[in-house]
């Protein structure tokens, strides 16, 4: 049955995705956005954005300016977020002012215009390492390796021998590991989001993306998804940075699953109370990325630059175990790898972009969280 749907944070990146995707399946959308400038310039109306949304420009912390735009709602999909590990790490007030009371505000809202259900973006930061197996095959959930030093070899987190430990796809199931504000503040939205819904009789669904890619990601945010940071690099003639040897391994999942996703997530009566991992099931190196989509923008000759130096809050590996999410809601991610890069590279020749990643790493360095 169609629905009146509220996307918070509905303008941005998967916002817009999610809306065309809704709008497809015949919901109406009415969106609430700040339309904060890192992420969407000087804009009043983001490119992208269904001319059929309607757009309300507010803060999600806006008690008064939520209860409003909650009147007549069916539903909700909760998007509206500060993104980047990094610069969550000394903006922290910010941060979790944003994520955590915008959260505390929407649901409090709530409590006077209930709605059937909230789909809450999640992420897989939350989970810091990704799932492990030691050399005695058992799985390990807390892996760790502390600051890592310039110089120094053994990226990897090791057993208490110092033996390597094996990465494997991570699992709904492993315990969460907070390496930063960022994926505190995502655990805590993922928290109140299966709170607060069962005392209002409002179902709760949280999604735990891992990397996001895609045409309409916002190429001058030096702190959004790592491939739209290396797009704004090599767009402008310059090598994509990347921390520490570049074999760290992660899992892209394009912007057009994550969409169908968030649609199956809120129209699905199985998925009530759950929460999900989304991923393409897929794991890449960093470097592995870099290149990949150098070839696909024609700049084969732009290779990337190792920094050997790794940031505070960073992870080595976090791939994902998708099979939760295909058991129990019949969700896959379709998009080609490749096929996905071809597609962003083709986008990205047509925008500018001011790179601005210098900057970031300068302003991480300065305060120490770069070694």
């Amino acid at each position: 049955m169609p629905e009146h749907v509220l996307i918070t944070g509905g303008a941005g990146f998967i916002g817009r995705r999610v809306t065309t995707e809704l709008l497809h399946r015949g919901h109406r959308v009415r969106i609430l956005d700040s339309l904060l400038p890192q992420v969407h310039g000087d804009s009043e109306r983001p490119e992208g954005l269904d001319v059929d949304a309607e757009l309300i420009v507010a803060d999600v912390r806006d008690g008064d300016a939520v209860a409003r735009a909650l009147q007549g709602v069916d539903s909700v999909v909760h998007l509206a977020a500060e993104v980047g590990v990094g610069q969550s790490m000394y903006e922290v007030e910010r941060y979790t002012s944003v994520n955590d009371v915008g959260t505390a505000v929407l649901f409090e809202r709530l409590i006077d215009h209930p709605v059937r259900r909230v789909v809450t973006a999640s992420s897989m930061s939350i989970y810091g390492e990704g799932l492990y197996r030691d050399m005695s095959g058992q799985f390990v959930e807390n892996a760790e390796r502390g600051i890592v030093r310039d110089g120094q070899k053994v990226w990897n987190p090791v057993d208490l021998a110092g033996h390597a430990l094996a990465p494997l796809p991570t699992p709904e199931w492993k315990r969460p590991s907070l390496a930063s504000i960022y994926a505190l503040n995502k655990y805590v939205q993922e928290r109140t989001t299966h709170i607060m819904g069962a005392p209002y009789g409002i179902e709760s669904v949280c999604l735990r993306l891992f990397n996001v890619y895609g045409p309409g990601q916002a190429l001058s945010n030096p702190y959004t998804g790592v491939l739209a940071i290396f797009a704004s690099r090599l767009l402008n003639g310059q090598a994509p940075l990347i921390f520490e040897d570049g074999e760290q391994k992660r899992d892209f999942v394009h912007v057009g699953d994550v969409a169908r996703a968030f649609a199956e997530a809120l129209e699905l009566p199985q998925a009530a109370g759950g929460t999900f991992n989304v991923g393409s099931g897929e794991e890449r190196t960093v470097t592995e990325v870099a290149e990949g989509l150098a070839r696909a923008m024609g700049k084969n000759h732009i290779a990337p630059e190792i920094m050997g130096k790794a940031r505070v809050g960073d992870i080595r590996h976090c791939f994902c175990d998708t099979s939760l999410a295909e058991e129990q809601l019949g969700f896959s991610a379709r998009a080609n790898f490749a096929e996905g890069l071809a597609e962003l590279a083709e986008w990205v020749e047509r925008q500018t972009a001011d790179d601005r990643v210098e900057h970031a790493r300068a302003e991480l360095e300065a305060r120490g969280l770069v070694a």
